[in-house]
């Protein structure tokens, strides 16, 4: 299941709906490009005014420039809004405009800073002199050079995603893993609470988050993919 899709035309992601046989319930996941042509970043506001319930990503409750770690590892992505060539925006949904419960199950500055400290020193420092070289890539390149098939995303690992966890798990445990485990357990509170209820759960997290999630739910309680739709994230 392609989840992100990169093409001669453009950057698409899929809205993916998730459904169980038993339950009225139902899961509507947006995997989210944190930039995009402003289009985007309509297109998912509107369709989430029909969610009753919204999941939210954000290390720290979402606000921003309360840690230098978290505004650091981010550059990577926010700097492409000074690429004028790009054409692209920051995400900025405005979630309380919405008047929809929205709920918030990352984790705090405290523990994401916990989980990289725990990750070995020599792949932090790779980590951060890798940075400066995306970060002036995705300010002066093009769109060709920024928009690669490295960034498309499917339900399975990728053969670099294998390889970058089995050389540091604990990288990937900081970045996703325990972000992941959250997300799910926020997921299946839901699913436990109002799984007779006929809702529908929007889960608007980054795309990198989407397959746990798909592969957690399916196995804990039988939640399938039964329908996508292509939102384009940018035109190229």
């Amino acid at each position: 299941m392609q989840i992100i899709e990169v093409t001669e035309l453009g950057v698409r992601s899929a809205a993916i709906r998730l459904r169980r046989r038993d339950s009225a319930l139902q899961f509507v996941l947006y995997p989210m490009v944190h930039i995009g042509k402003p289009e985007f970043y309509t297109a998912v506001t509107t369709r989430l005014k029909r969610a009753d319930v919204v999941v939210i990503e954000g290390v720290g409750g979402g606000r921003r420039k309360h840690s230098v770690l978290v505004s650091a590892l981010t550059l990577s992505y926010s700097v492409l809004r000074f690429n004028r060539r790009t054409k692209l925006v920051e995400q900025n949904i405005d979630y309380a405009a919405l008047g929809i419960p929205v709920i918030h199950p990352d984790v705090s500055f405290e523990e994401f800073t916990v989980g990289w400290r725990r990750v070995p020193l020599l792949h932090r420092l790779l980590m951060w002199c890798v940075l400066p070289f995306v970060v002036v890539t995705r300010l002066f390149g093009g769109t060709r050079m920024i928009w690669s098939r490295s960034m498309e995303l499917n339900d399975q690992p990728s053969i670099g995603e294998e390889a970058l966890d089995d050389w540091s798990p604990r990288l990937m445990t900081a970045l996703g893993g325990d972000r992941d485990d959250r997300l799910l357990s926020a997921l299946c509170r839901l699913h436990e609470e109002r799984s007779a209820e006929n809702i529908e759960v929007a889960v608007v997290y980054g795309a990198a988050h989407v397959s746990p999630i798909v592969h957690g739910l399916a196995k804990r309680y039988g939640y399938r993919p039964r329908s996508a739709e292509w939102l384009t994230v940018a035109d190229l």
